[in-house]
């Protein structure tokens, strides 16, 4: 019995010494926590909103410092072009006192030009882009309206409109809360068994809503459930635009059923008959006339909202069905896009484009001339442009200037085709995604047009 008292008294003075040895370690560091980056940089533009007139040279400026100390004698590698047009000048400035600039030079139409710059400090590598438009407001849209545009997506929705959309609506607890119902929607929205899920959020208080419908980014990924817009008063659906893919299947059927998605870009593009999207396009129409007859909808408030191909398909849905009140597009896909055909850059997916990832040409290969006449044809009838002239709701638009996936020359286009009432929040920095703040002003500018 000795023994052990013995033994645990010898444990406990040996942890005691252990914490001991600890606090006095602690205590004997010789620096405290740092409180900001002994590096920092920045990089910008001489004209504040990275806006210039067509023909006026541009400066990016940048200034790197280490512990407040203007970093000299390193370089800052460059490279300048016009904007997805490939780069013309690569050179290098060196930084000293901390400073370097760059002259981006001009264009001679308007557009946007581009610097990627990199540097290395220590262990830090430093990748930047800038972005800067020339004369944006006066970039016109290339993409020519097929005469018969109207016709054409009259019959489709008139098609589409035959199939009885016969809703499942499934509740899923789960993912309900006291204040948000969530339920799985399966919907008919065209003929040859054309179907699409989506998940519902709808409030619990009892009252009538304004409806919202998000249409999703490019993909076929599963989408998932949020209570963010219900939980502010909105009936709100996002769905998947893939017919059969319901997200609530375990991961390996819904590998089997997102089969139909594969490539889907590219899918029937021969004739503007047979085009994947023309069933996307038109089933996205049918989803705001199911949201418009539920009992819980307020009656006059209608809403899209989405970013990148979602926010392709908000101007689209807004085009084409007039229940729509106003509609919130974030940089939008499906742009301008023969942009590339006419030396400047279109809209994701480039179909045009002269250059893919590897740096490689897709369609300017030797006899490839029949394929961009009939692309052309083809996409005359589903480019955002030609939706955006035809919209009459408010909009409320957003996009970054850094957006390598959906270029604002593109964007730009399509928001200077818009005649409908517009409001456009460009936020320069940001890429293929948005600041909080520009989600902000989206949910005040639906806020404002609910009635």
């Amino acid at each position: 019995m000795m023994i052990k008292k013995n033994l645990f008294s010898i444990m406990l003075m040996a942890m005691l010494m252990s914490w001991t040895a600890v606090e006095i370690v602690m205590a004997q560091l010789p620096f405290s926590k740092a409180k900001r980056q002994c590096m920092e940089y920045l990089v910008t533009a001489d004209s504040p909103n990275r806006i210039y007139r067509v023909g006026e040279d541009a400066k990016v400026s940048v200034m790197a410092y280490t512990a407040g100390k203007g970093v000299s004698g390193v370089y800052v590698h460059y490279q300048l072009g016009n904007e997805m047009m490939g780069y013309q000048i690569v050179d290098s400035v060196m930084l000293i006192n901390g400073m370097a600039e760059i002259n981006m030079g001009t264009m001679q139409q308007p557009g946007f030009r581009v610097c990627n710059l990199q540097f290395t400090i220590g262990s830090s590598v430093i990748k930047e882009k800038v972005k800067v438009a020339y004369n944006p407001d006066k970039i016109e849209a290339l993409t020519v309206m097929p005469k018969d545009f109207d016709r054409f997506w009259q019959r489709a929705i008139k098609e589409a409109a035959k199939v009885d959309l016969s809703p499942e609506i499934i509740s899923l607890p789960q993912y309900s809360t006291d204040q948000v119902e969530v339920s799985l929607v399966k919907l008919n929205v065209g003929p040859n068994g054309r179907t699409i899920f989506g998940y519902l959020t709808k409030p619990t208080d009892g009252k009538s809503h304004p409806v919202m419908f998000c249409p999703p980014g490019a993909g076929s990924k599963k989408i998932t459930p949020t209570t963010f817009y219900s939980e502010r008063g909105y009936i709100y659906m996002n769905i998947n635009i893939h017919s059969g893919c319901n997200p609530e299947l375990s991961d390996s059927d819904y590998a089997e059923a997102v089969k139909v998605a594969k490539d889907y870009i590219h899918n029937g593009i021969e004739n503007p008959e047979t085009f994947y999207y023309r069933s996307v396009y038109a089933g996205c129409s049918r989803c705001v006339d199911f949201l418009c007859t539920l009992p819980e909808w307020d009656g006059t408030n209608v809403f899209v909202t989405g970013g990148s191909q979602g926010g392709a398909l908000t101007l689209v849905t807004a085009a084409l069905n007039k229940k729509v009140t106003a509609c919130a597009p974030f940089y939008p896909a499906l742009c301008d896009l023969t942009g590339f055909l006419n030396g400047r850059a279109g809209g994701w997916p480039r179909y045009f484009s002269l250059f893919d990832k590897e740096g490689q040409s897709l369609l300017a290969k030797e006899g490839n001339n029949n394929t961009i006449d009939i692309w052309v044809r083809t996409l005359g009838y589903y480019d955002v442009v030609n939706f955006a002239r035809k919209v009459t709701c408010p909009v409320f638009y957003s996009f970054g200037y850094n957006d390598e996936t959906c270029s604002p020359t593109s964007t730009y286009a399509a928001y200077n085709a818009i005649t409908a009432p517009k409001t456009l929040d460009v936020t320069p920095t940001s890429g293929h995604w948005r600041f909080m703040e520009s989600n902000s002003l989206s949910l005040e500018f639906f806020n404002q047009h609910t009635k």
